[in-house]
């Protein structure tokens, strides 16, 4: 979950985030929820990003728990969805205990998530262990990975 823009009632977007993780209750049971933490934007977006992840057992299917995260979305006052612009909120599937899904409009594991670190880093705190089905890699793994100091150049 992400959110770079203020809410009329939820305030900045750490109570965004907060509020939005209290809502997912409605959609199953919220095993674990990450703390918030903060990031630069990625493209057109003009305000630093609060980012959260949270781990829900749900009855619903991919499909379906998508669709409720976009009505989520909307109720928060999401209404542009310009690729990485400013939003009240974002939620993204990243990944789920079915291993792969391809559907409409959805792509598990999320196909850029592995380079996220505003993505991997909150993922850490909750599941770990958890393993990428294309890759096998955990999210320990990924988030070393994409972590690890590299050598300058020159």
């Amino acid at each position: 979950m992400g959110s770079n823009r203020r809410h009329h009632r939820f305030g900045p977007p750490v109570g965004v985030l907060a509020a939005a993780l209290e809502e997912l209750a409605a959609l199953g049971t919220v095993l674990a929820r990450s703390p918030v933490i903060s990031t630069d934007p990625l493209g057109p977006a003009q305000r630093r990003f609060a980012n959260a992840a949270a781990l829900v057992e749900s009855e619903l299917d991919p499909q379906a728990m998508l669709a409720a995260l976009q009505r989520l979305e909307r109720e928060f006052g999401r209404r542009r969805w310009r690729r990485w612009g400013d939003r009240v909120l974002d939620c993204d599937i990243v990944l789920w205990d079915g291993g792969v899904w391809e559907g409409h409009d959805l792509t598990i594991p999320h196909p850029e998530f592995r380079l996220r670190d505003f993505v991997l880093a909150p993922a850490m705190s909750i599941a770990p262990q958890w393993h990428d089905p294309v890759s096998g890699l955990s999210i320990s793994q990924l988030h070393a990975r994409l972590t690890k100091p590299r050598p300058v150049l020159r």
